[in-house]
């Protein structure tokens, strides 16, 4: 479940009255996203999810005055999101990285497979990670995680393509 899965008709006003200074629509604000884009920078960042995460947080309060339109929060905040993951996640050493224990991540109702989707995930480069999280998890069209990852399309397909690829055989390498 996403934000933007259960929209707030008070969304609109709360994020205005944040840009105009209100230090708790603000608060509350924050506390809507916070969630959201943990969820968003965790299966990209792995182990520094919650480094990549504070960032995100910081970068969307010193830019919220720019955001044009409030209903665009949630897909505002998933791109600053998943560009602080894999900012974090290169700047991590390319050995790969331990597992680690984030109950959310991808689908509580097989929690086996989660935790094989999770292992398989964490031995794919950064930014397979961000494109098969943004297409897969996050649901978005190739054109969107162009414009979230800032790539030219052709470069997200063959990308998705190599990360799918990628998946299938580290997939068939542990679960054989």
């Amino acid at each position: 479940m996403t934000g933007a899965d259960s929209p707030r008709p008070d969304l609109t006003a709360l994020v205005r009255a944040a840009q105009r200074g209100d230090a708790l629509a603000l608060d509350e604000v924050l506390s809507l996203l916070m969630p959201y884009v943990g969820r968003v920078c965790a299966p990209i960042a792995l182990q520094d999810a919650p480094d990549a995460a504070q960032e995100a947080m910081i970068a969307i309060v010193r830019n919220l005055r720019q955001l044009k339109s409030p209903e665009a929060l949630f897909g505002w905040a998933r791109a600053i999101a998943a560009r602080e993951a894999v900012r974090f996640a290169t700047r991590r050493s390319p050995l790969p990285a331990a597992p680690t224990d984030r109950p959310d991540q991808p689908d509580q109702r097989d929690p086996e497979l989660a935790t094989d989707i999770r292992d398989v995930l964490e031995r794919l480069p950064p930014d397979h990670r961000a494109i098969l999280t943004l297409r897969h998890i996050e649901e978005l069209d190739e054109k969107s995680v162009s414009e979230i990852l800032d790539l030219p399309l052709g470069t997200v397909r063959s990308r998705l393509f190599r990360a799918r690829h990628g998946f299938r055989a580290a997939w068939g390498t542990g679960h054989g």
